[in-house]
């Protein structure tokens, strides 16, 4: 599967600040400072509906990373999948009366699209959850023949006891794991399991539903967390720097993820960091699939709606933060990035230097958005008030919010 194009990131003078960020396993914030190329994997989408401000919210913070990273003189390697199999995806096929393959394909295009549009720097590897199968049956049989994982009715799941570490990424309790595992895919309540919480590796195939040849498994498909596993194990290795996502993947998604490397391996952890970006609202409601309430990117592109402004009123937020999507919010980007293309706009203007360095540090500072976007508004206000006789000014500005925001002015 291919990813979506590149767009340059221009270079900047100096030399960018390691990131702090903070890590959900630990609870604090850590410093990432990765050898010369820094490993990050991101999750992916389920290609049922079109690219949604929650979805935006969430690549927009990992694209953040890599430019700060970037910025380092570093170089990255970023993996992400894209789960082209599912019970969602099958779902929605069967409901709208079409072929989930040309589904999956057809949404998996508008989400290029909209990344493109957004200027989200692509991953080197972008992997569907099917063209890994040949990679996912031997782990799930090295799980299963270590005794990390059983059969149940022709299913294989993984036996959550088998990862000393389990509970380490979320630090849930059991009463809220167990609950979030039936709202998010789970089945906790199938008699025969050993643990309520074992999420399944392998399903054997249903009538009616896609399967592939399993080998000693059995014809069937893979369960949602070992397929990023299997990619990340595949393209990254163990010990890679970030795990992201949504804070809606902490649990179960990237707990049963990281135990899932950590039996196959014997090492621990996974991730060095688990990053996660929080939920967007709409209405007083978190902006889901599910639940219709969406705003999508493709609808507001369509709509004449720069995407540059919609990029400015996501970094309008902390990336951490849960926050609603309102008309204002976009209206608010609206105004700030006419602003800020008059203000490059002249030929000369006060001296940019400690504004690139003030981006530097707000970004390395857990990804402070908001105050570097205040930031480049009192370049602003002072280019507009009283302008300035550095002629490279402008350019500096212009390059340093492309670089460090992904913002082109």
């Amino acid at each position: 599967m291919h990813a979506w194009p590149a767009s340059e990131v221009p270079a900047l003078p100096g030399k960018g600040r390691d990131l702090r960020i903070h890590d959900t396993a630990t609870g604090g914030r850590v410093t990432l400072a990765p050898g010369p190329v820094a490993r990050i994997y991101v999750c992916g989408i389920t290609p049922y509906d079109a690219t949604h401000m929650g979805h935006a919210a969430t690549y927009n913070a990992f694209d953040l990373v890599q430019r700060v990273w970037l910025d380092t003189k570093r170089q990255v390697h970023y993996v992400q999948n894209v789960t082209d199999v599912d019970d969602p995806l099958l779902e929605r096929a069967i409901r709208d009366g079409v072929d989930w393959v040309g589904l999956a394909e057809r949404e998996t295009a508008l989400f290029r699209e909209d990344m493109t549009a957004l200027r989200m720097l692509p991953p080197q590897h972008y992997i569907g959850a099917v063209e890994a199968i040949p990679g996912i049956v031997p782990l799930v049989e090295r799980l299963r023949d270590s005794g990390a994982a059983y059969e149940l009715d022709g299913d294989i799941y993984f036996s959550v006891d088998a990862d000393p570490h389990f509970g380490e990424v979320s630090h849930y309790s059991t009463e809220l794991m167990r609950h979030l595992s039936a709202e998010r895919g789970g089945d906790p309540e199938r008699p025969g399991k050993k643990n309520p919480l074992d999420p399944m590796l392998w399903m054997a195939a249903r009538e009616g539903e896609p399967s592939w040849d399993g080998a000693s498994l059995g014809a069937g498909r893979p369960g949602w967390h070992i397929e990023c596993v299997a990619i990340a194990l595949d393209h990254l290795g163990m010990g890679f720097d970030v795990q992201g996502g949504g804070s809606d993947l902490i649990f179960p998604h990237h707990e049963m993820g990281a135990s899932h490397a950590q039996a196959l391996t014997g090492e621990f952890p996974m991730a060095k960091a688990y990053v996660h970006a929080g939920m967007v609202a709409l209405d007083g409601e978190k902006m889901s699939k599910s639940k219709g309430n969406l705003v999508f990117v493709s609808k507001l592109r369509r709509d004449g709606v720069d995407p540059a402004a919609i990029r400015l009123a996501l970094l309008s937020h902390r990336y951490r933060d849960d926050w609603e999507w309102t008309d204002q919010v976009l209206r608010d980007a609206q105004e700030r990035l006419g602003r800020w293309r008059a203000a490059v706009s002249r030929p000369d203007g006060p001296s940019a230097d400690a504004l690139v360095e003030e981006l530097r540090e707000a970004l390395s500072d857990d990804l402070d958005t908001p105050t570097a976007l205040v930031a480049v508004d009192r370049w602003a206000e002072l280019q507009a008030a009283e302008g300035g006789t550095d002629d490279s000014a402008p350019g500096l500005v212009s390059r340093a919010v492309d670089a460090l925001l992904g913002v082109a002015l």
